[in-house]
């Protein structure tokens, strides 16, 4: 079981182009500042590792996520740091390890990967796991291994009008027997405050989560975040006096004070 300040964060949002990947590799950056971090990519795109800059055809399959959650080997930790982040990398064998355990009828089936943190989990004090956009097996094992979920919003309508559904899907997770698991926060991102759609959006998400959970400064637009990751670095290491960077520290303090 993870120690009491050890907190393990599924960023999780079933749409795609949310900034969950973007999220994960700045947030984990600005925790490793004064933590020890660990970041886990669990989608078969594994932009997360390209994004650390790692090269996912180049691994192994023993060398990514893949063989902890199907057995098949230890957990792969990359062996030396990137900016002070430790990685569990993966590479498109992911795809094919979510159909072989939706196959798998048994009720620990869902817990793969909660198990496969358990040897570890006290080494680290954030573990920060990076959730493919849907909601499929490997999205369900990483909420299921989650103490916390991170969900970044796109100020777009189809990520507000998605936003229901994933929190019904959350609820049923905890009803279903992970009780314990809190919503961290709500990260909208990609917003451009100069348009009315976008102010009108982030104005519709407030509401629709008002008082179920905390919503963070919003992450603003920017061409600097593709590049950053094109660079393999977070955007503070990129362009350390770009407007977002603080925000993305007061949202990292945040999850601090949980």
């Amino acid at each position: 079981m993870p120690k009491k300040n050890t907190k393990i964060i599924a960023a999780f949002n079933q749409s795609g182009g949310a900034g969950k990947t973007t999220t994960v590799h700045n947030i984990g950056y600005h925790l490793a500042q004064k933590h020890r971090v660990l970041l886990i990519d669990m989608d078969p795109q594994a932009s997360l590792t390209t994004f650390m800059g790692i090269e996912p055809k180049e691994l192994k399959d023993e060398q990514t996520i893949y063989a902890a959650i199907t057995e098949r080997g230890p957990l792969y930790i990359w062996h030396q740091p990137i900016h002070n982040m430790y990685l569990v990398p993966s590479n498109n064998a992911l795809t094919g390890a979510e159909i072989e355990l939706g196959r798998d009828i048994t009720t620990d089936a869902r817990q793969k990967l909660k198990f496969a943190l358990e040897p570890i989990v006290g080494e680290y004090d954030y573990i920060l796991i990076d959730c493919p956009p849907s909601l499929g097996y490997l999205s369900i094992m990483s909420v299921m291994a989650a103490t916390h979920i991170l969900i970044p919003v796109q100020t777009e309508y189809k990520c507000y009008a998605a936003t229901e559904q994933l929190l019904t899907t959350i609820a049923r997770l905890k009803k279903g027997g992970h009780k314990d698991l809190q919503i961290a926060a709500f990260i909208p991102t990609q917003y451009d405050k100069r348009t009315l759609q976008q102010s009108g959006i982030l104005e519709a998400i407030k509401k629709q989560i008002e008082g179920r959970a905390h919503i963070t400064t919003p992450i603003p637009n920017s061409i600097d975040f593709p590049s950053a990751s094109q660079a393999h670095l977070p955007l503070a290491l990129w362009k350390k006096n770009h407007p977002a960077v603080s925000i993305l520290e007061e949202i990292a303090n945040y999850l601090i004070k949980l």
